[in-house]
C-alpha cells in the first residue's frame, strides 16, 4: 500500500483534492492527544491501493502551533512515501516557502499546482517544465473543483512511491557553511536517527523550540548546545538574527524561481481599493457594525411574509386538531390553552427567519467579507493582548456555540484555547436570536433591528471584556499571532448559500423534533399536573410548574419578573429555543398573540433587561458538554456556568434600577 500526505497552506483547495482522490472512502477523527481533526482515506488507482492523510493547514513546519507540530511530525515519524504539497498558482510566492521546508525534511514530494484557473485569470503564466526542474520534483497543474489533473496527479503518486532513491538538498548560500558544520557534529553524536541531520541542524539555527527540547533531553544533547551557542554567537554577531536569516535565504530562493518560471504580474485587484475602505482602522469597524444591520434587517424583511403565512398554517392546523385524540387531558396537554402545540408552533413560525439569517450569513462567508470581519477583529483584540484566532471561533458562535467551542481546536497555546471556549458562549447564536425577535417586536416594532444589534455587539465585548480578564489575571501568556488569508472579493453563489442554509438549518429541524419536542413536553406535563394532588389540572396556577417557577421568583423579585418568565429561562438550560416555545405556553399565547400579550406584562425596560440575562446566562447543555470536552475538566465547564448566572443577573439587575433611576430623574 502506498502511503499518501496530503500538505499545504489553509484555503489552496486541499481539502477538495482529498475529496475527489477518496471520495467516499474516508473517515474522520481526531489526532492522537489533540483536538485538531484528522482526516484520512484510501483509494485505489491501477491496481494499487493508497491511503491519504490530509494534514492540518499550515503556513510552514516551524513547531509553533499545533497544525505545524501534527503536519510536520507526521512527515519526520511516520514517514510517508509521498508527500503531495498543494499550492496556489495564483500566490506561488508564499505557497513555495512551505515546498522548500518539506524539501528539507527529505520528503519525496509531488507538487499540486492548484488553482491555475485563477493564475490564469490574473495573467499569471506558469512554465510547469521550468518549474519541476528548479524544484526538482514533479509538478502538475490542476484545478480542483473541475477534477483537472486528478488523473495525473494519481499516476504521479504511484511512479513517485517506486522511487528508491531521493536526495534534494536546497543551498542557502552564506548559511550553508554553519549548516554543513552543525550537521557533520550531529552525525558523530548520532542522537537521532529518525530526523534527517541537515533538517535537524537548520532547525536548531533557527531556534525551533520541539527540536531544542528535544536536544535537551538527548544524552549528549548538551555537546551540540554547546557547539549550537558558539555558532550563533559569531554568525549572529555578523549577520543578525538566524531564524530572520533563514526566512530571508528561502524567500531569496523563492523569487528566483518565480523569476525564472513565471511570466507576467498578478494584477492589481480591484478589491484592494474596497480593502482600503473596509480594513480601514478607523471605518472598518463601523461598517462592520453597518454590515451587520443590514443583514438583520434583510433578515426580518425577507422571512416576516413566510412566518406570517407559517404562522396562520400552524393556528389551522391547531384549531383542526383539538379533540383529535379523544382523550381529554391528552387533548389539553397537546393542543389545549398551555399545549404543547402552541409552544412549538411558536418556535416553528420562526423557521423562516433562522433559515434567512443562514442564507445571508452564508453570502457574506462567500463574498470573501467574512474574513475581512476577522482580520478587523483580530487588529482590535490584538491591542487588548489577545489571540486573534479566537476571532473564528466567534464568528461560528454567530451560527452555534457548540460550533463556536470546536472552532477553538484551531488555537495552539491550551491557555488561549480555554479561554476561547469558555467566553465562546457570550456570543449570540440564533437559537437565542427567536428569543429576541419576539420581544423586540412586541416593544420596539420598527426599531427591533437595533436594539438586535445592541445585543450582538453587547455579546461580542463581553466575550473580550471577559477573555481580557482572563488574561491579565488567570492566564498571564504571551500573544499568539493570527495570520488570516484574506480570499479575493467574489460575486456569492446562490447555490452555494441555499446549500448551506439547508446544512444548517436541518440542524434546528433535528433539534425542534428531538431535544425541543421532549423539553415542551416536560413542561407542558408539569403544567398541567396539580401540585398538591398530582392530578390534572387546567389551571397552571395550581400546577407543579407554577410551584417551581414561585420558588425560584423570590431569587428574581428584584429584575421585576413573574414566576412565567423565571421558569422559561430555566428551561432555557436545555435549549434556548424553548425559551419562546415555554413562553407561548405558560401564558396559553398563540404564536401571533405572544408579543402582544408581553407588551400587557412588562415595559420595555424589564424586557431588555430579561434579553441581556438570555444573552450572558448558563449556555445550553450540549453547549456544556463541548465545553467539558474540549477543556477534559468539569472545573472549567461549572466555572463557565457559574461565572455567566453572576455575570447575567448583574448585568439585569444594574439595567432594571439604573434605567429606573434615569427614568424617574427625568434624564
Amino acid at each position: 500500500m502506498i502511503r499518501v500526505a496530503l500538505m499545504g497552506n489553509p484555503n489552496v483547495g486541499k481539502s477538495v483534492i482529498f475529496n475527489n482522490l477518496t471520495g467516499s472512502h474516508q473517515k474522520v477523527g481526531n489526532w492522537p492527544g489533540k483536538t485538531v481533526e484528522k482526516k484520512e482515506g484510501f483509494f485505489e488507482y491501477n491496481g494499487e491501493k493508497i491511503y491519504v492523510v490530509d494534514l492540518p493547514g499550515t503556513y510552514s513546519l516551524t513547531a509553533y502551533s499545533v497544525e505545524e507540530i501534527i503536519a510536520r511530525n507526521y512527515i519526520v515519524e511516520e514517514k510517508p512515501d509521498v508527500v503531495v504539497v498543494v499550492i496556489d498558482a495564483s500566490n506561488l510566492e508564499r505557497n513555495l516557502y512551505l515546498v522548500l521546508q518539506v524539501l528539507e525534511l527529505g520528503a519525496k514530494v509531488i507538487v499540486a499546482l492548484n488553482k491555475m484557473d485563477l493564475a490564469k485569470a490574473s495573467s499569471i503564466s506558469i512554465d510547469t517544465a521550468k518549474l519541476e526542474k528548479l524544484l526538482g520534483v514533479p509538478v502538475v497543474p490542476m484545478i480542483a473543483p473541475k477534477k483537472i489533473g486528478i488523473e495525473e496527479l494519481c499516476r504521479k503518486i504511484v511512479e513517485m512511491a517506486k522511487v528508491k532513491e531521493w536526495s534534494i538538498k536546497i543551498r542557502y548560500g552564506e548559511l550553508e557553511k554553519v549548516i554543513s558544520e552543525l550537521t557533520r557534529d550531529l552525525e558523530k553524536e548520532e542522537l537521532f536517527e529518525k530526523y534527517n541531520t541537515r533538517w535537524l541542524a537548520i532547525k536548531l539555527l533557527e531556534g525551533d523550540p520541539q527540536v531544542l527540547e528535544e536536544i535537551e533531553k538527548a544524552p549528549k544533547g548538551e555537546n551540540i548546545l554547546g557547539k549550537l551557542e558558539k555558532i550563533k554567537e559569531i554568525f549572529e554577531e555578523k549577520y543578525g538574527d538566524f531564524e530572520i536569516a533563514f526566512v530571508e535565504a528561502r524567500y531569496d530562493i523563492v523569487k528566483q524561481i518565480i523569476k525564472k518560471a513565471v511570466k507576467g504580474e498578478k494584477k492589481l485587484a480591484a478589491s484592494d481599493a474596497l480593502d482600503q475602505a473596509l480594513l480601514d482602522k478607523y471605518l472598518g469597524i463601523p461598517i462592520f457594525i453597518s454590515i451587520l444591520w443590514m443583514m438583520f434587517q434583510f433578515t426580518f424583511i425577507a422571512s416576516t411574509p413566510f412566518s406570517n403565512i407559517l404562522s396562520d398554517l400552524l393556528a389551522v392546523l391547531s384549531e383542526k386538531l383539538r379533540g383529535a385524540t379523544g382523550i381529554p387531558h391528552l387533548d389539553y396537554l397537546l393542543f389545549g390553552e398551555y399545549g404543547v402545540l402552541n409552544g412549538i408552533g411558536t418556535i416553528l413560525s420562526f423557521i423562516p427567519l433562522i433559515m434567512t439569517l443562514y442564507f445571508a450569513m452564508s453570502l457574506l462567508e462567500d463574498s470573501g467579507y467574512m474574513a475581512r470581519a476577522a482580520f478587523l477583529i483580530d487588529r482590535a483584540m490584538k491591542k487588548l493582548g489577545l489571540t486573534g484566532k479566537n476571532v473564528i471561533p466567534i464568528i461560528l458562535g454567530f451560527g452555534c456555540n457548540i460550533a463556536g467551542v470546536y472552532g477553538t481546536r484551531i488555537i495552539a497555546g491550551e491557555e488561549d484555547r480555554i479561554i476561547a471556549i469558555v467566553t465562546n458562549p457570550l456570543i449570540p447564536c440564533t437559537a437565542r436570536l427567536a428569543v429576541f425577535t419576539v420581544i423586540a417586536a412586541a416593544f420596539w416594532e420598527f426599531a427591533a433591528v437595533n436594539v438586535l444589534l445592541s445585543l450582538y455587539i453587547l455579546g461580542i465585548l463581553l466575550s473580550v471584556l471577559m477573555a481580557l480578564a482572563l488574561r491579565k489575571t488567570v492566564f498571564k501568556g504571551i500573544y499568539s499571532p493570527f495570520i488570516v488569508e484574506l480570499p479575493p472579493y467574489q460575486m456569492p453563489s446562490l447555490k452555494v448559500a441555499v446549500t448551506q442554509m439547508w446544512i444548517r438549518g436541518s440542524l434546528f429541524f433535528k433539534k425542534a423534533g428531538t431535544t425541543i419536542l421532549l423539553g415542551l413536553l416536560v413542561i407542558g406535563l408539569l403544567a398541567t399536573t396539580n401540585a398538591s394532588t398530582l392530578t390534572f389540572t387546567e389551571n397552571v396556577e395550581e400546577s407543579l410548574l407554577a410551584s417551581l417557577g414561585k420558588a425560584l421568583q423570590l431569587l428574581f423579585e428584584p429584575l421585576n419578573w413573574d414566576w412565567r418568565l423565571v421558569v422559561a429561562a430555566f428551561f432555557g438550560f436545555v435549549a434556548k429555543e424553548i425559551i419562546i416555545g415555554a413562553t407561548a405556553m405558560l401564558y396559553g399565547a398563540s404564536e401571533e398573540g405572544l408579543p402582544a400579550l408581553l407588551n400587557q406584562y412588562y415595559d420595555p425596560l424589564t424586557m431588555y433587561a430579561y434579553m441581556v440575562f438570555i444573552l450572558v446566562y448558563v449556555p445550553c447543555i450540549a453547549t456544556l458538554a463541548a465545553i467539558r470536552q474540549e477543556t477534559g475538566s468539569w472545573k472549567w465547564t461549572i466555572f463557565t456556568m457559574l461565572y455567566e448566572i453572576l455575570l447575567a443577573y448583574g448585568l439585569s439587575f444594574l439595567i432594571v434600577h439604573i434605567g429606573r433611576f434615569l427614568v424617574g430623574a427625568g434624564i
